[in-house]
């Protein structure tokens, strides 16, 4: 037993049976548990409680042993005066001060049943894909499960889209062009893309969008891969950068992406020359993707970007490729793009304006496929079925904030395998 797992039983009233008797004989009945106080002092606040006719209303005080009461040094603290009752797994002596104050001690070790130990400890212990892998059941998935996380990842990364719009003085266009880029960029370069985007005056960006091959120079020029050039084409490329970098004021700073890793379709260089494509083709791409009504009309958007022609039969610079088609996005990856940038811009974006309700930008990822990855593989090894992005969105977003923390005493699903019996 655990105070945490304790308090966590109290608050959802996770009892044999609700006969509680304080330690000497007399019947309490619990009029209001309280509210969980997950902040310094007493555990459970604005409670009420019974006890022979009279009514007590204030806090309540948990432990797993009566001693703790004095381990903690709760006598002296001024927050624990307005204790009313003091809650135990275990009363293992008596205290003092509570005796003279005539606050009782309920002890619960009897009201709770054995079998809600054994899940707890398969919750938490082992080196499993989720803590509750051995008494899973996906039917014990709550109603409205996946709309929830779905939700609470919305909400995290609108709050960080309103701190970038913030330092970007509410510009949506700058904010979707750094977006983009770290989705571009993929595990191994998102970062390093983010950091190019963020190099540019995106003042920049609007100014040379109508020419692509000035957008592709300025960001090949960036990631230093046209100081020595190897054929002319590259040649093309540095001298419309070298004269973008005097016009605005460039920094000489250098940005190099990675290969490593990864496949030649998503190497660095296909991809930059991808977003630049992507905002030579569509001018006024943000509101574009703002007044979209259906996950259609976003993939047609992406549908028809793709590489510069000199990448028909190249994967990197100088080297000719016995592989020659156009670089084009994939469905996989637009989609990737709509789920990881482009809807929750959207969210913020009318959130931020009231003009659109969650439940229509949850109508996106229910339209959309569920994704492929490693995690989703592991949820169908214990009985998922997944349908929609809506579900694999869900349970990747679940698995990272709540599984890897073995956070299982705050998951709706640890909550209902606690439960029953």
């Amino acid at each position: 037993m655990t105070e945490k797992l304790l308090q966590y039983l109290w608050n959802f009233k996770i009892f044999k049976h609700f006969d509680f008797k304080d330690i000497e004989g007399n019947a309490v009945e619990i009029l209001d548990f309280g509210k969980w106080n997950t902040n310094s002092g007493p555990d459970f606040l604005s409670a009420k409680i019974k006890i022979n006719t009279i009514i007590f209303a204030g806090n309540i005080e948990l432990h797993v042993k009566s001693s703790d009461w004095i381990f903690h040094n709760h006598a002296l603290d001024p927050h624990y005066q307005n204790i009313i009752l003091h809650v135990v797994f275990q009363n293992d002596c008596e205290i003092e001060e509570l005796n003279n104050k005539n606050i009782p001690t309920l002890e619960l070790k009897d009201h709770i049943n054995e079998n809600v130990f054994w899940k707890y400890e398969k919750l938490i212990s082992g080196n499993h894909f989720i803590p509750c892998e051995n008494i899973f059941n996906p039917k014990k998935i709550p109603l409205n499960f996946h709309e929830e996380n779905v939700l609470k990842k919305l909400e995290e990364k609108s709050s960080e889209f309103e701190n970038n719009l913030q330092q970007y003085k509410n510009n949506f266009e700058a904010v979707l062009f750094h977006s983009l880029a770290y989705s571009f960029g993929l595990k191994v370069n998102a970062l390093i893309f983010k950091q190019i985007a963020e190099s540019i005056d995106f003042n920049i960006i609007l100014k040379i969008k109508q020419n692509k091959t000035q957008l592709e120079a300025l960001f090949f020029g960036i990631s230093g891969w046209l100081e020595n050039p190897k054929d002319e084409q590259m040649k093309i490329w540095k001298r419309e950068f070298d004269f973008i970098k005097v016009k605005f004021n460039i920094s000489s700073l250098k940005i190099y992406p990675k290969f490593l890793r990864l496949r030649p379709p998503n190497f660095p260089t296909i991809r930059l020359s991808q977003l630049a494509h992507l905002y030579f083709e569509h001018q006024n791409l943000f509101s574009k993707i703002i007044h979209t009504k259906n996950t259609e009309a976003l993939s047609e958007i992406f549908k028809e970007i793709k590489a510069s022609e000199y990448w028909n039969d190249h994967f990197n610079f100088g080297k000719i490729s016995s592989v020659n088609q156009p670089k084009f996005l994939t469905q996989d990856f637009i989609e990737l793009l709509i789920l990881n940038t482009v809807l929750p811009l959207k969210y913020t974006y009318h959130r931020y304006h009231n003009e659109e309700t969650a439940e229509e930008i949850l109508n996106f990822y229910k339209a959309l496929s569920a994704e492929k990855n490693a995690v989703i593989d592991d949820w169908k090894k214990l009985g998922i079925t997944f349908k929609t992005a809506l579900e694999s969105q869900s349970l990747i977003y679940h698995f990272k904030n709540s599984c890897q923390e073995k956070n299982c005493l705050n998951c709706s699903i640890g909550f209902k395998l606690l439960k029953e019996n």
